[in-house]
């Protein structure tokens, strides 16, 4: 049973950093692009980051571009994905969700929702102002 959890949220003022994990359990980590995704209440989930399978990759939203940073470790026998988040904003306050795609070995990550099968149940992040 694939599994992923999320944490590292919290409260921040702007301009502060976070960064947040994703633990991944029953599936090849090594195998799938992965991405983190975010979403506002009322809203659709949003594009963040995303890695290709063998970490040779990455691609970012415009809104996070420089200031967010996507990676994998799989030290210490866990598999996590990261997500380093500097400079952050109020526009930044959202839950934010990793993700894994359905297919195995795709040549470039997607930003498209739709194309991951397993998602993590959410951390909250709040950036004050």
């Amino acid at each position: 049973q694939v599994q992923l959890v999320e944490s590292g949220g919290g409260l921040v003022q702007a301009g502060g950093s976070l960064r947040l994990s994703c633990a991944i359990s029953g599936r090849t980590f090594s195998s799938y692009n992965m991405a983190w995704f975010r979403q506002t209440p009322g809203n659709e989930r949003e594009f963040v980051a995303a890695i290709k399978w063998n970490g040779a990759a990455t691609i970012y939203a415009n809104s996070v571009k420089g200031r967010f940073t996507i990676s994998k470790d799989n030290s210490m026998n866990i598999n996590k994905l990261l997500l380093q988040m500097n400079n952050l904003q109020p526009e930044d306050t959202a839950v934010y969700y990793c993700a894994t795609e359905s297919s195995r070995y795709r040549n470039n990550p997607t930003r498209q929702p739709k194309d991951y099968n397993y998602w993590g149940q959410g951390t909250q992040v709040t950036v004050s102002s």
